[in-house]
């Protein structure tokens, strides 16, 4: 998928100098050698640390090879200290991992006291106010180190991409929506680069880009070609290629010192009056090739959208936690969730048409067809990719700024529901454990937004270390029934 970092992996050994170096270098062997049988592309490092002077080879040597993330792996002991100053100059995400005892004929010669080890590491990484990935349980065999990197390759992804990201927003939000507010200085506090524009800017790019027709024409019939029997109407395929080719050419020729981007645009009330169409489908097709457009100048919602697609891999979407279910809705397998754990996420017609089911069509958007046009055929409504997301895993994400460079986050996994909503736009049955209690102490109590990214894979675990991993200290997630939320009160039954 385009727009998306490629993780280089380094893997760095560290050994004490009371202990064995061979002991280091042959368990750091064994690692690489079962991070091969899982297929990742892992550099080793020839350099075993011992001190500052090796660390600052090993440094040297990660960047000869264009290492991105490193894993600094304890093959004893370790030095502390070195281990640090290594973490601090190569300057990129790094997690802490060790090696556990082989057997009892290892507990002479052979001990390596990574155990030990890892404490002081932690320790020294805390007072140089750096972050590290510290695996739930740190300390393993090579096999079960291995899977611990690819887990820190997938969070290595997502934090890699934020912090070289840019985001891009056409605005200002539609009135009223105070949820979409995007303080900036948080966004800078974790890499984000911003750049803002006005609805002027983005109506002189489509302008500017009429005059490319043979570009316009072949845009047009790949958006044909994806609709099929849903391009409900095609008289709009040449106005919504034209966007579309100005949203790119602005991506492509405006990231400067960033590699990734995203969009975070208006969409509605006077857009529509001004281009001639609403612009949804577009949006979709750009998050298809991830580069996530977020509705209504959401710009937190745009970097969460991307964050999402970075950790499962897919396009990604986001969703307005919208209405609920009601009871006489026909669900054959309700996964073994209550009404209560169920919602409707929806929105106008933005997620890519790979997510929803087949007979997905390009229709006009009814909410804003009663806004601009009630009395006669859409015109300017039209434009909106409508269908019935498709049933399977979903992880629901946000992260959110708030006053005095607060940033929270939640992070929730549940299932897109076999139902038929029965309704309009790009829509699914969403549910959730638990989903109700988390909706009050969670996304009321902490004043969260009405958009929720969606990642299509079961990503919370990926989501949840690597916004840690970025500084993100107010993770929320949903607690089981005997886990009482702090606002919750105590005597509810």
């Amino acid at each position: 998928m385009k727009n998306t970092p490629e993780i280089k992996l380094g893997v760095v050994a560290v050994s004490r100098d009371c202990f064995p170096i061979e002991l280091a270098r042959t368990r750091l062997s064994n690692v690489v050698g079962e991070c091969q049988k899982l297929g990742l592309p892992v550099f080793p490092c020839s350099q075993v640390i011992e001190s500052e002077t090796d660390a600052m080879v090993a440094v040297e040597e990660m960047r000869g090879k264009g290492v991105n993330a490193v894993a600094v792996y304890l093959g004893n002991f370790g030095p502390e200290g070195p281990t640090t100053v290594f973490a601090k100059e190569l300057g990129v995400p790094f997690m802490l991992c060790g090696a556990a005892e082989e057997s009892t004929a290892k507990l002479i010669d052979g001990r390596g006291d990574a155990y030990c080890g890892m404490l002081n590491a932690c320790l020294n990484v805390e007072l140089r106010g750096l972050r590290s990935h510290v695996p739930a349980m740190p300390i393993g065999l090579p096999s079960e180190v291995a899977t611990m990197i690819a887990h820190f390759v997938d969070v290595a992804r997502v934090v890699v991409g934020v912090k070289n990201l840019k985001t891009f927003s056409f605005g200002p939000r539609p009135q009223d929506f105070y949820a979409c507010n995007a303080p900036i200085r948080p966004l800078y506090n974790l890499g984000i680069e911003v750049m803002e524009n006005s609805e002027l800017d983005m109506f002189e790019l489509y302008k500017a880009a009429a005059d490319r027709a043979s570009e316009i024409a072949a845009i047009a019939s790949d958006m044909a070609k994806e609709l099929g029997e849903g391009n409900m109407h095609p008289e709009k395929l040449k106005q919504l290629a034209q966007f579309e080719l100005a949203l790119m050419t602005f991506f492509e020729e405006n990231l400067g010192s960033r590699q990734f981007g995203v969009y975070a645009n208006k969409c509605w009330p006077s857009f529509e009056k001004a281009f001639g169409f609403v612009p949804c489908f577009v949006n979709s097709r750009l998050a298809s090739r991830g580069i996530p457009v977020a509705c209504e100048v959401d710009i937190y919602g745009a970097v969460s959208e991307y964050m999402a697609q970075l950790a499962s891999g897919l396009p990604a979407t986001l969703l307005d936690v919208n209405n609920t279910v009601p009871m006489d809705l026909k669900i054959a397998d309700p996964k073994g969730m209550e009404r209560s754990d169920m919602f409707m996420g929806f929105h106008c017609g933005n997620t890519p048409s790979c997510h929803l089911k087949a007979g997905f069509a390009m229709k006009h958007q009814l909410i804003m067809h009663r806004l601009m046009e009630p009395d006669s055929e859409p015109d300017i409504t039209c434009g909106t990719l409508e269908g019935r997301i498709k049933a399977g895993p979903i992880t629901l994400f946000r992260l959110q700024g708030g006053a005095g460079d607060k940033i929270r986050s939640y992070v929730a996994e549940g299932e897109v529901i076999d139902a038929d909503p029965c309704s309009f736009g790009g829509i699914g049955i969403i549910a959730i454990r638990n989903m109700a209690r988390f909706y009050r102490h969670v996304m009321l109590q902490h004043q969260f937004p009405h958009h929720a990214a969606a990642g299509f894979e079961s990503v919370g675990k990926i989501l949840y270390d690597a916004t840690k991993l970025l500084g993100v200290d107010e993770i929320y997630h949903p607690l089981t029934p005997g886990d009482r939320y702090p606002t919750e009160n105590p005597f509810r039954k």
